[in-house]
């Protein structure tokens, strides 16, 4: 007798898997960016963290890779309506880069090299939820996908995960960022379905 019964066909695609509302299931990495693609050598790339009374924390890439690395498996969500499920980076936890950062704000927002922008609460980004990844299915984050460096943030809309970062500002005040002033929702949840101002 064979192994699988006549007539078994395995799981359909998505059956039994819980997306988001509007989301389908996609196995591709799609690319979508609102300009040209940086590309930023590591030996010039710099992340830095300034808090709302100016104090810089800076780390150039050798100090990043250096730090513990975690390597988180996570579903993505685009705005766009695709998801992608199980997806593994390599890189290291906001907590990580926070923990000596003395802060009282309540926001962030995020820059990268090529001027985009995006902002988030700043518990978004502590607890294990959010990290600066450098790698992507075991290999080098290409800069397609955001490399050398992106904020990975799963469990918001894959725009708040922006590419190509290079710095967090800390705020006491939300300040909207690239896709927020051009109507997109601020917070961006996708099980609420945050995609556009007032959803």
């Amino acid at each position: 007798m064979g192994i699988v019964s006549p007539g078994f066909h395995g799981r359909r695609r998505g059956e039994g898997v819980k997306l988001p509302p509007g989301q389908y299931l996609t196995e591709d990495f799609p690319v979508l960016s609102a300009g040209p693609t940086p590309r930023i050598r590591t030996e010039d790339w710099e992340f830095t963290v300034t808090t709302e009374t100016g104090q810089k924390h800076r780390w150039t890439w050798q100090d990043l890779t250096e730090l513990p690395s975690e390597t988180p498996t996570v579903d993505i969500h685009c705005v766009t309506k695709w998801s992608k499920l199980g997806t593994t980076w390599e890189g290291v936890s906001l907590d990580t880069l926070l923990a000596d950062v003395d802060t009282a704000a309540d926001y962030a927002l995020v820059h990268s090299y090529g001027g985009y922008t995006t902002n988030l609460p700043l518990e978004d980004l502590l607890d294990g939820q959010a990290w600066i990844v450098y790698r992507y299915d075991g290999e080098e984050l290409t800069p397609e996908h955001g490399g050398p460096a992106r904020l990975l943030v799963p469990h918001l809309y894959f725009w708040k995960s922006a590419k190509w970062v290079r710095g967090i500002t800390l705020m006491d005040e939300d300040e909207p960022g690239f896709w927020e002033t051009a109507g997109y929702h601020d917070y961006g949840d996708p099980w609420r379905e945050q995609r556009y101002q007032g959803d």
